[in-house]
């Protein structure tokens, strides 16, 4: 299958053979579905709260002892996609073509005032002509203006101020000051970068520093992290024989943000808030965001300290079969089925009953909000059978789910919310020590996706995702976010929402 050549490439990109050959059998196997006992919703699996209930949280969050807060940010790749419209207009232009005034590059030319990255001397004033919306298409994706066509998301220009104006990664340093800071007054963040971006990112992070440090009283410890080569997977053809370019090379691809677990486990803070480049508003909804976030927080740490009671207390029973300890663990039970969603299987001996439920609390945490489904894409929340006859929850793509099962089909029909990757973590045990997040990912949780290189058709193979599969052994909880949290720009007409406006 691999000649001595690929044998030494494959041993350049840190990986090795026979990890190599386990990604080729895993095409030919495939995943398994994920099976489904329902979705999460109101009823089950997703946590409702009212305002008082709300401030509760944050007041739990504001007085909790925590050994330091970090912001996880994924910032890799270009804005591609985000202008993929963009380029199929620019590409008729060209060709000579007009475009109707709802195409994309007619809108992004006739309100090209109103984006951040506007200036009149690039763009002048709106004009109703295709010779203008190919100038405006122009000079927004290639080096002829702003050369966004190949830019990453974060150092776009999103949101005008008054007196400035910030890119995507200028609001996520906004909002660190605020809901994450440190008592010391720092505040930590992590942003996951492809190393022929580092430049870009270090220019942006200079040219705010200083003032943002200055206008908040805060100071900034960024880290920008790559997503490790070794953890790209090969590509296959339709046969499943590994992929090879023109040149006869092994083709691998990234594995998409399931490898940033790797990124994620060398975090050293207690609490970890993630959430992804795009997802930033105005900073007028920054009031509702912190407060949402430290719900969300507050939410975690009331569950890390139930969870860290109920270890200690088991910690404490010196005998399995004890009245006491009966009592305690069924305690847990109630507290893993009402609040988690585990249902647990039958064990036969008391002993046994308490090494079950240590390892079902001794796990890192995740609380994670969900907004009501209003047709946006992304994962669902729900409610599986795991491998050891346990339920739990999760968050799954579409693509984890036989959708074409009916009994999936009646359940997928039933489902109320979507995750919008607004997570916060807690990396560290009842003892105070990090966990090895790597132990806790579900390897069966990736899926096989179609791409194409050079116009040739192939398959690559994602590795369970970040907030999927890798964090399938978590202990999980969902809470409604309202909907003004989640203001993602997935294509750059996203960008006249009010949110961004």
């Amino acid at each position: 299958m691999f000649t001595n050549e690929d044998i030494a490439r494959i041993g350049e990109r840190g990986t090795s053979e026979a990890k190599v050959r386990s990604q080729v059998e895993r095409f030919k196997r495939g995943f398994p579905w994920m099976k489904i006992v329902g979705p999460a919703t109101p009823e089950r699996g997703i946590l409702v709260l009212d305002e008082a209930q709300a401030d509760a949280a944050v007041n739990y969050c504001d007085r909790a002892s925590i050994a330091g807060k970090c912001k996880f940010v994924p910032a890799s790749g270009a804005a591609s996609r985000m202008f993929k419209d963009i380029f199929a207009g620019l590409s008729k232009l060209e060709g000579g073509e007009d475009l109707p005034s709802d195409a994309a590059v007619s809108v992004l030319a006739r309100r090209i005032e109103e984006f951040a990255f506007y200036t009149e001397e690039m763009f002048g004033h709106p004009l109703d002509s295709r010779e203008y919306r190919f100038d405006v298409a122009s000079k927004v994706l290639t080096d002829k203006g702003l050369g966004y066509g190949v830019k990453p998301k974060g150092v776009l220009d999103f949101h005008r101020y008054p007196n400035e104006v910030r890119t995507a990664f200028a609001e996520h340093l906004i909002e660190a000051q605020d809901y994450m800071r440190n008592s010391d007054g720092s505040a930590n963040l992590v942003v996951t970068i492809s190393p022929e971006h580092t430049e870009l990112f270090k220019a942006a992070l200079e040219k705010v520093r200083s003032k943002y440090e200055e206008r908040y009283g805060v100071k900034y410890n960024v880290t920008f992290t790559y997503q490790d080569k070794a953890t790209d997977t090969i590509a296959v053809d339709d046969k499943n024989r590994p992929f090879r370019t023109d040149e006869g090379k092994l083709l691998f691809r990234p594995a998409g943000h399931g490898a940033l677990i790797y990124n994620l486990n060398k975090v050293q803070e207690e609490i970890v808030s993630i959430k992804n480049i795009d997802n930033v508003a105005n900073e007028r909804l920054l009031p509702v965001t912190a407060r949402y976030k430290k719900v969300l927080m507050g939410k975690c740490l009331e569950l890390r300290d139930k969870i860290f009671g109920f270890l200690r207390a088991l910690d404490a029973m010196q005998d399995a079969s004890s009245p006491d300890c009966r009592r305690l663990c069924d305690k847990i039970e109630a507290f893993l089925d009402k609040e988690l969603c585990i249902q647990l299987p039958l064990v036969v001996t008391p002993g046994e009953r308490v090494a079950l439920l240590r390892s079902k609390l001794d796990r890192p945490i995740r609380v994670c909000g969900m907004v009501k489904n209003e047709g946006e894409p992304g994962g669902g929340p729900f409610i599986i059978a795991g491998k050891d006859g346990s339920s739990n929850l999760q968050i799954l793509e579409s693509v984890q789910i036989d959708s074409e099962e009916p009994r999936n089909a009646e359940i997928l029909s039933h489902a109320t919310h979507f995750n919008p990757v607004d997570l916060v973590c807690c990396l560290r045990n009842y003892k105070g020590e990090k966990f090895d997040l790597l132990k806790y990912v579900d390897e069966d949780a990736g899926f096989i996706s179609s791409k194409s290189y050079q116009g040739r058709e192939l398959k690559a193979l994602e590795l369970p995702g970040l907030w999927n599969g890798a964090m399938s052994d978590w202990n999980t909880l969902f809470v409604e976010v309202p909907l003004e949290t989640f203001n993602p720009v997935k294509v750059v007409l996203d960008l006249l929402r009010p949110a961004h406006q």
